[in-house]
């Protein structure tokens, strides 16, 4: 018998074909359906109504955070996101910083 050890050493965490935070996206979208519909039920809507909005909104979720996983990757929706924090240009009034010694 041969047993392979340390099998997932530098590789992200997976499961189910989710990878690195959409686990948690998923986790917490559920959080948040499971407290929507809570609310949905205190406030007297039908049970039957709660359960087929909720259904719905997690099928939703579950095809979003999946899509998500599958086009950007383990690090992409954040090299996605830093991007919008980049400058288009960058503009000097003049070129005396450049020529200052230090």
């Amino acid at each position: 018998m041969s047993y392979q050890i340390n099998k997932g050493i530098n590789r992200p965490i997976e499961f189910k074909g989710l990878k690195a935070q959409y686990i948690g996206y998923l986790g917490g979208g559920l959080v948040g359906l499971l407290v929507l519909f809570a609310v949905m039920y205190l406030i007297g809507l039908a049970i039957y109504l709660c359960i087929l909005i909720i259904l719905g909104l997690g099928s939703a979720l579950f095809y979003q955070v999946f899509g998500l996983s599958h086009k950007y990757g383990e690090h992409g929706l954040m090299k996605r996101n830093a991007r919008s924090y980049l400058p288009t240009y960058i503009k000097f009034k003049s070129r005396r910083l450049f020529y200052e010694k230090r």
